[in-house]
């Protein structure tokens, strides 16, 4: 049994990994937790376990109206902690460090209309102060390894799921009250959190090191994200393609309102061939996920 150590508490991430880890893979991790935020971490001694994985950071940035102090402060815990958190892991004698990184390295997604394939050849460039302090990063933690140290890291999409933040809760708000949404042709790529979770668990039982790109096994579509949340909720929506010209519009307007525009309709892929590993973990399907994050009950995955 490998022991799992969690630098970060209360992160949506980390409970829902120590959660389903206990569930289904009781035998073979070991999970625990400590908290990065008064500094008394540094005196606990990591060597007793196998893994450290790191999920403390600050996300969900307006990016629009940020103080040089906040900015400083995304970097001193979206960076400089994570890579002091993988050095004393190394420094303990820890195996394997696992690190979230995100999509967002890449820059933001593209506009409404346009497309934006990520491929292994892709080069990170960051468009804001956050996704910049994640890509410091992840190269910071990645130098660290070693035969001796395995470093993994994953680049990850939106992750979504029941009790999630960031994006999602925005689409089933609407998809809750609104009895129309445009239909508009796009697609993210996206990732569930059993999905992400069975990831976790496969790589850390594995070893495994290098860069991950996860992502589920189908692109998502804003507006069939949208209809699938309103059907698990018993909510009737109209879908149209009347409506397409309103956010056409909208997205060429500077500003806030062409921002939203862009980001609810715009195009980010992975491409589905660097997403592949030796294991299944894209357990669960969109529709299946929906149903799941928006229902009251969490199905088991035998």
């Amino acid at each position: 049994m490998k022991k799992v150590l969690i630098t970060g508490a209360n992160s949506y991430i980390g409970m829902s990994f120590e959660q389903y880890a206990t569930e289904h893979y009781s035998e073979w991790l070991q999970v625990n937790t400590v908290d990065m935020i008064d500094g008394s971490w540094r005196k606990k001694n990591f060597s007793p376990y196998d893994i450290v994985f790191h999920v403390a950071g600050m996300a969900h940035a307006d990016i629009g109206n940020v103080t040089d102090d906040v900015k400083a402060k995304y970097y001193a815990i979206n960076t400089d902690l994570a890579i002091e958190t993988a050095r004393k892991a190394k420094s303990d004698g820890v195996k394997q460090f696992v690190f979230m990184s995100s999509v967002i390295i890449y820059g933001d997604s593209a506009p409404y209309g346009k497309i934006k394939r990520i491929t292994r050849d892709t080069e990170p460039q960051p468009a804001n102060f956050y996704g910049d302090s994640k890509w410091r990063a992840d190269q910071g933690v990645r130098k660290l390894a070693d035969e001796n140290y395995t470093v993994c890291v994953l680049r990850s999409p939106m992750i979504y799921g029941k009790g999630c933040k960031g994006n999602y809760p925005i689409l089933a708000k609407i998809a809750k009250k609104s009895p129309v949404f445009p239909n508009i042709e796009n697609e993210r790529s996206m990732l569930y959190i059993e999905n992400l979770c069975e990831f976790l668990c496969q790589v850390m039982i594995r070893g495994e090191g290098g860069i991950f790109w996860p992502q589920n096994a189908e692109y998502s579509k804003t507006s069939d994200m949208v209809q699938c949340i309103a059907d698990a909720l018993g909510h009737r929506i109209w879908v149209s393609k009347a409506f397409n010209w309103a956010i056409q519009l909208a997205s060429r307007i500077p500003g806030k309102i062409g921002c939203l525009a862009n980001k609810a309709f715009g195009n980010q892929t992975y491409d589905p061939g660097m997403s592949k590993c030796d294991f299944e973990y894209q357990i669960v399907d969109l529709k299946t996920s929906i149903e799941r994050t928006e229902g009251s009950w969490q199905k088991k995955i035998n």
